[in-house]
This record gives structure tokens, sequence and C-alpha cells, in this order.
């Protein structure tokens, strides 16, 4: 009866086999699938492929072939290898749209191997890869040694702020080459985005977008604009929050701008506004300290020493900015409170500086 079951699935067209596809079994794969992701600065690259291993056998110009003879390689096993950059990259210095490619090489006995990135990122090998109406880019690339792996697999090497190396590792060949963002258009271009959504409503957004341009010194009349906002809010003052955090950057960009009698204007209005907690008084006076204007440091951790009842380390604060102030005397019997209320792990630093101030020779370095 079995037979004459599987005789009626022949005269069908179909086969055994056939019915295996139906099933939905997990099966170990000879060459299992692996993903690796990498992000630099704000852009994903992310590699797709199925891995498969030596098992002994001759690997190159065996199980790949060479020069695109019959055919290019998939880069991998099974279903072509695929790529994909969430922004604009290069590759090896030739430019790249963001999106999705299928990835193919031609290996060559000598010389430099070609990188083909496919338009089509799903195919099933490289079978049916047409090489001139395909291959949206060709690059070339120069294969090196490297320590045995069984396993074919891809790695993120030498990576930068701005750059890194992607490389196919299988058997005693590396296959690198170099994915480079701009990382200063990128991330603007996601702060610009991001910044129309939700976070447009959270000041932190504005003053981090602001902050991140500060500190790599770029595009900083539009971050003076997110700093702004931050403080302002938008659409008739929505989701305002003038605090010394966001003031703070305010500061900081101007003066980056050469805009120094702003600055100067914006640093009085922070003095005035309301102090939330004893930190946000330590980590302004602290700022102004280190700008050296030691009145309005004085002032702010005065202020905090009266809203909070005298924190030790606001109170150090107001010795430091007296000691600048040339009110040196004052500064050494405040600094006497600070050391009786401080904890023990502070209290040797701040008896070295109580010395200095006696002495004359407290700096700030």
């Amino acid at each position: 009866m079995q037979r004459l079951f599987i005789i009626c699935l022949l005269l069908l067209g179909l086969s055994v086999n056939a019915l295996a596809q139906f099933h939905t079994l997990n099966i170990p794969q000879a060459s299992p699938k692996a993903v690796i992701t990498q992000t630099l600065g704000v852009t994903k690259i992310t590699v797709d492929y199925s891995s498969p291993a030596v098992r002994g056998r001759e690997v190159w110009n065996g199980v790949v072939p060479f020069d695109a003879q019959p055919i290019a390689w998939r880069a991998g096993a099974n279903m072509n290898t695929r790529i994909q950059f969430s922004t604009d990259v290069s590759i090896n210095g030739e430019k790249i749209p963001a999106g999705s490619y299928g990835l193919h090489m031609i290996p060559r006995k000598e010389g430099s191997w070609s990188l083909l990135l496919a338009q089509n990122d799903e195919q099933w090998g490289s079978y049916y890869l047409d090489v001139e109406k395909d291959v949206f880019k060709s690059i070339e690339v120069n294969p090196e040694e490297c320590p045995f792996r069984e396993n074919l697999a891809y790695e993120f090497l030498a990576r930068t702020d701005s750059s890194v190396v992607v490389a196919l590792e299988w058997e005693k060949k590396r296959i690198p080459f170099t994915v480079a963002v701009d990382l200063n258009e990128t991330v603007l271009e996601s702060f610009r985005s991001e910044l129309l959504g939700i976070n447009t409503y959270r000041w932190e957004a504005w003053n981090d977008a602001a902050q991140w341009c500060l500190r790599r010194n770029t595009n900083l009349e539009e971050a003076l604009s997110w700093a702004e906002r931050s403080i302002n809010g938008g659409y008739n003052g929505f989701a305002a929050n003038k605090n010394l955090s966001n003031l703070t950057t305010k500061i900081q960009i101007q003066q980056a701008l050469g805009q120094t009698q702003a600055a100067r204007q914006t640093k009085e209005e922070a003095v005035a506004i309301p102090i939330q907690d004893p930190m946000e008084a330590n980590n302004f006076g602290r700022f102004l300290i280190s700008e050296k204007d030691f009145d309005l440091s004085k002032k702010v951790f005065a202020r905090g020493c009266k809203l909070f009842e005298n924190p030790w380390f606001l109170e150090l604060g107001v010795a430091v900015s007296d000691y600048f102030l040339d009110n040196q005397k004052e500064a050494v019997k405040t600094m006497k409170a600070v050391h009786e209320r401080s904890p023990e792990n502070f209290k040797p630093r701040i008896e070295e500086m109580r010395k200095e101030m006696e002495a004359g020779t407290f700096s700030l370095n």
C-alpha cells in the first residue's frame, strides 16, 4: 500500500522530499545564520550571512571560485550575504547611499579582489547575479593572511568615531574593507529628525543636541538655537524649562561664538533664577569658578547654602570664591567649618586646601 502511495505521488509530479518542506522542525544547519551589527556614531551597520565551515576542504579555489569562474561568490553560504547601512557611508572611499545590499565577491589568485554590492539583496547565492546589470558598486579590496578560522565570520575591527574595518575571515584569509561616515553630518541629520518627534517636548533633548555640537565645535549657530529652544520651549513657550544646565550650555556656546557680552548677560540671568537642588547649585558654581567669575560663583554658592541648610560642599565653594576674591581670612575660617562637617574621606584634602589658603599657595590646578 505504501509503495502504491509513493508511485501515485511520482505520477503527480511530486516527490517524497517535497513532503518534507511542509514541516516546522528546527533542524541544525551545516552553515548556520549569523548577524553582526556595529553602531558608528548614529549609523547602524549590519551584516547578515550564513557561516560555512572548512571541514578539511580546500576552501580557496576549491569551495570558493576564483575569477568569477563560473560565478561570483556569495561571501558566505546559502542566501547571498546582506549588508545594511542606516545612513549614507563610504566603503574604501566610495560613496554608498543608505540601504540594504547583496554582498558578493570576486576572489582572485593574485592581486586585489572585487567587492560587489548588488541592489537586489535577496538572491540564492550568486548563481543568478548579473554583474553587469545587478551590481550597484564594485570596489577593489586587498585580501591578507590571518590566523586559521574554521568557521567563516565577519568581524568589526579598528573602530574609530567615524570608521570601522569590516572583515570577512575564513580559513587563513581575511578580506577587509573600511566603512566610514561623515560623523557630523549624520549625527546632525539624526538630531534634526528626532527633535521633530516626541523629543521636541523634552528640554533635555534640545540641550543634549546643543552640548554635542559644543563638544565637537561644530554647527554652533544652530546649536545656540537648540539651547534657546531648551530654555524657552516651543510654540507659546510649550515645554519651556529654564534651568542652570541649559543656561550653562547657552553660555558656553555664546563664548565659543565670541559673544562675550551676551555670555555675561546669560550668566547674570542664570545666577538670578531659582535653584532646584544643592547639586545644581554646586555644578553651576563650579562652572563659574572654572570661568574665574568668582563674584558670581560666590553668589550661587551662598544662595545654595541659605536654601539648603549649608551643605558642606556649597560652603567649600564659598570659601574657594572668597579666596580668589582676596578674602583670605574669611576663606580660611570657612574651610575650618567645612572640615568639621565634611565626610571623613574628604577631610585630608580639605585640610590641605585650608593650609594652602593660609600660605597663599592655593590654586585651581
